[in-house]
């Protein structure tokens, strides 16, 4: 395997269920995320924002994590697929949590995806698999680390599948530190 950053599955649901069923290839359209993915759409689709807001911007259009974190998990008896934890693309040999704000991430030929922010892990998490929030919601004195990957938004379309590359492009400017969106 290439220490090349690169996708290693990629994950949609028609439905707004917690995970996300594996597929061969998705596919990107700018503004308003995975086509035919339940969280696709210019404003809010993550059922407790809507019922906040319904006229918020979708921050949180496409989730990617890394499978480094399904690796860490598996040590700590936890036995994580692709889809699980309901993102759209897996990735490998990017340090997703360390992207500043506002990077793009060029994926396959085509797909650009620009980081808005942590995704933040919740009681779903929990309700999925007993005992996991606690190991990807860490509470230091600092506040909380948020291991469960990044959201963006889709910046430009195209199709995405398994072992696609991964270009970061920095934002212009200083590096902003992720927040959760």
């Amino acid at each position: 395997m290439s220490d090349a950053p690169q996708v290693i599955s990629v994950c949609r649901d028609a439905e707004h269920s917690f995970s996300k069923q594996p597929c061969g290839e998705i596919e990107i359209v700018a503004g308003l995320g995975v086509k035919g993915d339940a969280h696709a759409g210019e404003k809010v689709q993550h059922l407790s924002r809507v019922r906040a807001d319904l006229e918020q911007p979708n921050l949180r259009q496409v989730h990617l994590i890394h499978s480094e974190l399904f690796d860490e998990m598996a040590d700590k008896g936890f036995d994580l697929a692709s889809g699980d934890l309901g993102e759209n693309i897996t990735t490998r040999g990017i340090d997703l949590l360390a992207l500043g704000r506002g990077t793009r991430l060029k994926i396959g030929r085509e797909a650009v995806l620009e980081v808005t922010g942590l995704r933040n892990p919740c009681a779903q998490i929990e309700a999925f698999m007993p005992g996991l929030l606690k190991q990807v919601a860490i509470k230091t004195d600092e506040g909380i680390v948020r291991k469960t990957g990044i959201m963006t938004i889709a910046r430009k379309g195209g199709r995405i599948s398994t072992g696609d590359p991964i270009t970061a492009i920095p934002a212009d400017g200083p590096h902003i530190p992720l927040e959760r969106v």
